[in-house]
């Protein structure tokens, strides 16, 4: 069970989950008109090569992930932000924590993004903000992130994170039929806060 004072701290930080903004993207919760753009995005079979859920298969699908989305938003539940590209405005993937030890103040990332708009580093630039969100906001010590080892764009997107590998945690997770192993990578606080002092000492 969880504690009451774990629950308190769920609920102020999920309970509104505010919006973030960086310099192409905006992460905001997401919404049941954003069905279509995730559809666009969600049923390309690539898309979801690496992820634990299947490709959309009808709008209802994307609908209905969204309803459950909704409902943990409500429910002050861990959710993911959506991720809209400022350039046209679209609902382009999502970002965010999908787990969270309180009392190890250690979390977990998960991501997603339209393949229109891989290869551009919108991913790490959202990553980023989620990061920064869970040091300042949520105060993790360490933040993590998975990948099956053949998902090499995902582990770019990690690298550019500046996020450490650790190694390989073999046959750790069962997804579509099958074991796999997957990297684990990790960004503590003190790094991080080490790399802003870094950039704010070279800021003109």
């Amino acid at each position: 069970m969880k504690s009451i004072s774990e629950t308190i701290q769920r609920l102020d930080v999920f309970g509104n989950l505010p919006r973030l903004e960086t310099d192409r993207l905006i992460l905001r919760k997401m919404r049941l008109e954003d069905a279509q753009d995730m559809f666009e995005y969600a049923s390309d079979p690539e898309v979801s090569r690496f992820t634990l859920w299947d490709y959309h298969k009808t709008i209802e699908d994307s609908l209905a992930f969204l309803s459950c989305v909704l409902k943990g938003y409500e429910e002050h539940q861990i959710e993911n932000w959506g991720i809209v590209y400022k350039e046209n405005g679209k609902f382009i993937g999502t970002c965010g924590y999908f787990f969270w030890d309180i009392e190890h103040a250690r979390a977990e990332v998960q991501y997603a993004l339209s393949r229109a708009y891989w290869g551009k580093g919108l991913m790490p630039e959202a990553l980023n903000a989620v990061i920064a969100f869970g040091f300042t906001t949520m105060n993790l010590n360490r933040i993590e992130a998975k990948c099956i080892v053949d998902n090499a764009a995902s582990e770019r997107v990690m690298q550019k994170a500046s996020m450490h590998f650790e190694g390989i945690l073999h046959e750790a997770l069962y997804a579509k039929g099958s074991y796999h192993d997957v990297k684990l990578y990790a960004i503590l606080r003190k790094d991080w806060e080490w790399m802003q002092q870094a950039k704010q000492s070279v800021q003109p």
